[in-house]
């Protein structure tokens, strides 16, 4: 089996996890770029092997159980293995003015959509890609979260977390507890499974509002997807160390 360590990234074909997979990329990880858009998903491809990464596309769309299945039998045709899992696909629902969701007129269809996305998605993509990681000498999980996840930080009316995100947030404080959830029950595996928080990054996610670069935002990912045997793992990290629960 080839010694180029193998990662899939989700939602790699543009912002914070193009970002992720051009890094994992420039350390010599052969990257699997996991994309719902074929159209954009064969031109990031192009891009990344244009600036020297080993990248192979791997149609994905996290919602739907036949194509996680077709993406994991994909990543075991091209590769036979995985080391890296980056659960970054991700959505916000739909928001009303200044990136509110108003809980007392919160439509429930958009909390099912954001929750099939940024919840069970990373389950479904987890589990399939389970068998494969298992196969690795040093296997990694990284959950893309966010800062306003924290409900230590949206209890606290001193700290600026943004404004409500009544569908949004919740998914990400869902996608840690899950996390927690896998650390306990891997615990005595070599899997190590973390969430990173990219901080406020300007992409098209944000309407490009942000004072951080998708490279910035990558860096915690990336130090989590590349951990040294023994480290941390049931964690919430951001650039500066660990994020209250």
């Amino acid at each position: 089996m080839s010694e180029t360590r193998i990662a899939l990234v989700t939602g790699a074909n543009k912002g914070i996890g193009y970002a992720i997979a051009t890094g994992l990329g420039a350390l010599g990880y052969r990257v699997g770029v996991g994309a719902r858009d074929e159209a954009r998903l064969e031109t990031a491809v192009e891009k990344l092997r244009a600036g020297g990464v080993n990248a192979f596309g791997v149609p994905l769309d996290v919602t739907s159980a036949r194509s996680v299945t077709e993406a994991a039998a994909l990543i075991e045709r091209q590769a036979g293995r995985l080391d890296v899992l980056v659960n970054n696909a991700g959505i916000s629902g739909e928001v009303g003015p200044g990136w509110v969701q108003d809980p007392t007129t919160l439509d429930l269809d958009v909390v099912r959509t954001v929750v099939e996305t940024n919840v069970i998605g990373v389950i479904r993509v987890t589990n399939a890609m389970l068998p494969l990681l298992r196969r690795s000498a040093s296997p990694r999980i990284v959950n893309v979260s966010s800062g306003v996840a924290s409900l230590t930080r949206q209890a606290d009316p001193d700290i600026e977390i943004g404004p409500v995100m009544a569908a949004y947030a919740p998914s990400k404080s869902f996608l840690n507890a899950v996390t927690v959830q896998y650390a306990r029950q891997l615990a005595d595996t070599d899997i190590l499974i973390n969430a990173a928080c990219p901080g406020l990054v300007a992409t098209d996610f944000t309407g490009f509002q942000g004072p951080r670069t998708p490279e910035q935002g990558a860096a915690t990912a990336i130090r989590l997807a590349t951990l040294p045997d023994g480290g941390p793992t049931g964690s919430f990290f951001e650039d500066d160390g660990v994020i209250p629960w």
